[in-house]
């Protein structure tokens, strides 16, 4: 926050994020655990800067009223999005397009590649893939009963992981900015991209787990209670607080609006970077203020669907505007948990010192050069779950690691150790409970937000466990190519193992 300092506060500055998790795991509540570690983070400061207690628990709103403030843009797309997202349902979009893809997908194998299809095409922005897709989609996934918790993580999964291995996205800009003037920071982080382990085995994952019925922990029993349940009917499932849906809708009046939204979008990043104005590439551009441009393409897709349904009579002006509101009532629940999950993140990045904390013990461990990517790999990950952000994650290590690999021994590791740092960031951003991308994916899938995180966590874990093994073999080898071959065979080979325990339990359980 404006007008505080970062105080050193050793252990104690990972005791707040710590304190917020395990409290969500346990009670399954998450507004309230995210404001007990908000508050325990602030009453840290407060005490180590000598104010005391009261004044700690006093700045708690100012730090909410802080994130509200600096993160304008993203609760007005996310306010205009679910007015788009409800409009549309009005106009007996969504019916129609549920109608039509439950004649043209038969199955739910279909259904599942479709997800993981659209989610990699949608590769600009992770906030964008994660309420786009799960607008379109999971209208179709219901109606072939798979779980919403799968939905999700199929979600999430394709958000940030897609994301980070683009060259054309916000991620890649934000990347290559964090690298330093000594170095081509786009080049390296092309370089880089063979060495992203958890990006590229999490998609494998996903399409693995897309044409085939495998599942496991949580989610297996996640997807074995969807296929009993009876998801509601569209009929009432389209009701939005009373009010009617045209029987007449098209499958134009959801693609319109959407195609709208995803051209208008990019177009609006573009603007806002300057790129219109000359003398700033695409790609920098894209990156400057992408939630300003996101902002902008809701609001075009939603005047386009204005202009869509009103002469045609599918909605009155009124039932539209009504519609709206609904529609952003709708996403309270999710600017609610971004609020805490970024006052929690802002406290202990500009505060408490997380970041730097950790960052000092990585480098006075005197970590040998050969396992440093997977060293680094451990280190990105916990803190990225710690504060629930992939981007702040690679923001406070890529300056440490990259003096690192500055000698003529290191340089061999540079591109394995920022792939590495990339790969951790992702991992804790995708499976953290306070972390933006993995609220907007539970929101988008309309699942709930633990029941997300405790089915997605043996996943990306997973995942995880095996880049740390590849990464061991990235200080022999010195190359991708070969740990990246282990893994999978690796991945695949664990899979095996898996099903075969699962089919003893269900065989010990009849």
């Amino acid at each position: 926050m404006e007008g505080f300092e970062i105080l050193q506060v050793g252990w104690l500055s990972i005791l707040p994020p710590v304190l917020a998790i395990v409290l969500a795991l346990i009670t399954k509540e998450v507004y309230s655990s995210l404001l007990v570690g908000v508050a325990s983070g602030l009453v840290i400061y407060s005490c180590a800067a000598g104010t005391g207690i009261l004044e700690g628990l006093f700045m708690v709103p100012q730090m909410m009223a802080e994130q509200i403030s600096g993160n304008g843009f993203m609760i007005l797309f996310l306010a205009l999005l679910g007015a788009l997202v409800a409009v549309i349902t009005m106009a007996g979009g969504s019916r129609a397009y549920g109608n039509w893809a439950s004649r043209k997908i038969r199955s739910a194998v279909g259904a599942k590649l479709c997800t993981a299809v659209l989610g990699v095409l949608i590769f600009i922005d992770d906030y964008f893939n994660c309420l786009t897709v799960g607008t379109v989609m999971g209208p179709v996934t219901d109606k072939f009963k798979v779980a919403r918790e799968k939905l999700a993580y199929f979600i999430d999964a394709t958000a940030a992981p897609v994301c980070i291995i683009s060259p054309i996205s916000s991620w890649a800009v934000a990347v290559a900015g964090q690298m330093g003037n000594e170095v081509d920071g786009f080049n390296l982080f092309l370089q880089a991209i063979p060495y992203n382990l958890y990006a590229l085995l999490t998609i494998l994952m996903v399409f693995f787990l897309c044409v085939t019925n495998f599942d496991f922990g949580p989610m297996r029993k996640a997807q074995q209670e969807a296929l009993k349940a009876a998801f509601e009917e569209t009929e009432a499932k389209d009701e939005i607080q009373g009010m009617r849906v045209s029987p007449n809708g098209r499958v134009l009046d959801l693609v319109l609006p959407i195609l709208v939204l995803i051209v208008c979008s990019v177009l609006g990043m573009a603007y806002v970077g300057g790129f219109f104005s000359g003398g700033v590439d695409f790609i920098t551009a894209i990156g400057e203020n992408p939630t300003f441009g996101l902002s902008l393409g809701a609001f075009a897709a939603l005047a386009a669907a204005l202009l869509l349904y009103l002469p045609r009579k599918l909605v009155t002006f009124r039932d539209f505007m009504d519609g709206c509101v609904s529609g952003v009532k709708s996403m309270v629940p999710a600017v609610m948990i971004l609020t805490f999950a970024w006052s929690l993140s802002s406290t202990c990045r500009y505060m408490l010192g997380t970041g730097e904390f950790v960052s000092t013990v990585v480098a006075e461990s005197g970590v040998p050069l050969s396992i440093l990517p997977a060293f680094v790999f451990l280190v990105a990950a916990f803190l990225s779950f710690s504060m629930g952000t992939a981007w702040g994650t690679f923001g406070i290590l890529l300056p440490i690691v990259m003096p690192i690999c500055a000698s003529a021994e290191g340089a061999a590791y540079l591109a394995a150790t920022v792939g590495a740092t990339l790969a951790g960031s992702v991992y804790g951003d995708h499976c953290s409970p306070i972390s933006d991308t993995t609220i907007l994916s539970s929101t988008g899938a309309r699942c709930n937000h633990l029941r997300h995180v405790s089915t997605q966590l043996p996943y990306a874990t997973l995942v995880a466990a095996l880049c740390f093994v590849g990464y061991l073999l990235t200080g022999i080898f010195k190359n991708p190519w070969i740990p990246l071959l282990a893994s999978i065979v690796l991945m695949f080979a664990c899979f095996g193992i898996i099903h075969r325990r699962e089919l003893r339990k269900e065989q010990a359980a009849r």
